[in-house]
């Protein structure tokens, strides 16, 4: 089937969705999306990031659709033509969209161990607004703790359901859920039982904002900070492929290998994310690339750099030649000329 996003046509397989179509075009007509993650079943269609404009349905019939469709669960239509950032509906209803999950988050980015790495920062910087229309207070709920590794903010969930996909397609038993309902639905326990299962750190890997981070990494340093490395051992559990994030010789975190789109390649245990930390313990691949508008990428050993060469007269930096002689210097004394010259210029003053 042919599909056509922002005037670039692809050939996809059916069953596609306009967004997996997006992501093989690459670029900017890929939409942002917060709870899509191609490798969890069944994710997709609650955040409405992902929202594109459908102008001609298909072959069969071209007529365009009334609505914009959420491009992670619609899939694609032979001739199917959708605009994606070329459009300006699509484009206020990002933001709008943005506004929305900003209305309960909390300012509290400069605290957030997810700050530098947060698909909602991101979102926000490309869709936000100078400001806000909301007068009302924040929902807010208590603090509640689900384990020794894993620390829930609440306060900042969008409730994506990752965390509880991830649970349920790789975990036996699930503990968590989202309970209540409306704009009371929140990230909990069920009677307060710990999230202790072997893959549960992966709930902290598939989070795109601060709502579950890593108490070993908690208030230790920023990400733009520490140097990420892919790094790989031999575990009986999982397949050992990480990212380690060092500052100097010491192991900070460990996280799962993510790609463009900020999704795991594989799923790591818990014995890798949590309890390896020395560097022994670990082979290093190499170092990790980010996309170059990161802010971890910044300075870092992996950005050429190309050699700043200023073009301008000689010696600007030192001093002309004509301003050097004109005051005393041990390595350019005056002349007698420029001492009468400097006497007269004083009598005529």
């Amino acid at each position: 089937m042919k599909v056509t996003i922002d005037g670039q046509s692809i050939e996809v397989e059916p069953g596609t969705t306009i967004l997996q179509a997006a992501r093989m075009i690459g670029g900017e007509v890929v939409p942002p999306a917060m709870c899509y993650y191609s490798k969890l079943k069944g994710s997709g269609g609650k955040c409405r990031c992902c929202l594109v404009e459908v102008a001609k349905g298909s072959e069969a019939d071209p007529r365009p659709m009334p609505k914009l469709m959420a491009s992670c669960v619609t899939g694609c239509m032979d001739g199917m033509e959708v605009n994606s950032k070329s459009s300006p509906r699509v484009t206020e209803a990002r933001k709008s969209v943005t506004e929305f999950l900003l209305i309960n988050h909390p300012l509290d980015c400069p605290v957030c161990d997810q700050a530098g790495e947060c698909d909602l920062q991101n979102l926000s910087f490309e869709h936000g607004k100078s400001e806000t229309r909301f007068i009302e207070e924040k929902r807010t709920f208590e603090p509640e703790n689900i384990g020794p590794n894993i620390q829930l903010h609440m306060n900042r969930c969008i409730l994506c359901y990752r965390c509880v996909m991830v649970a349920d397609q790789l975990t036996d038993d699930r503990v968590h859920g989202v309970m209540d309902r409306g704009d009371h639905s929140n990230i909990s326990t069920c009677i307060s039982k710990a999230v202790d299962n072997e893959f549960s750190g992966n709930m902290i890997d598939v989070c795109p904002v601060g709502a579950l981070t890593d108490k070993t990494f908690r208030f230790k340093s920023r990400v733009w900070f520490s140097k990420p490395y892919n790094a790989h051992r031999n575990c009986p559990t999982c397949s050992g492929k990480t990212t380690v994030w060092m500052f100097g010789d010491e192991i900070q975190r460990v996280t799962g290998r993510k790609d463009e789109y900020h999704e795991v390649d594989e799923f790591i245990c818990n014995g890798c994310r949590f309890d390896h930390k020395e560097i022994t313990e670990w082979t290093i691949e190499g170092p990790r690339a980010f996309e170059k508008d990161s802010v971890i990428n910044q300075n870092k050993y992996n950005r050429k750099l190309q050699k700043v060469e200023i073009a301008t007269e000689d010696h600007i930096l030192l001093g002309r030649e004509e301003d050097r002689k004109k005051i005393s210097m041990a390595e350019i004394p005056l002349t007698e000329e420029d001492i009468i010259n400097q006497k007269s210029l004083g009598n005529n003053g």
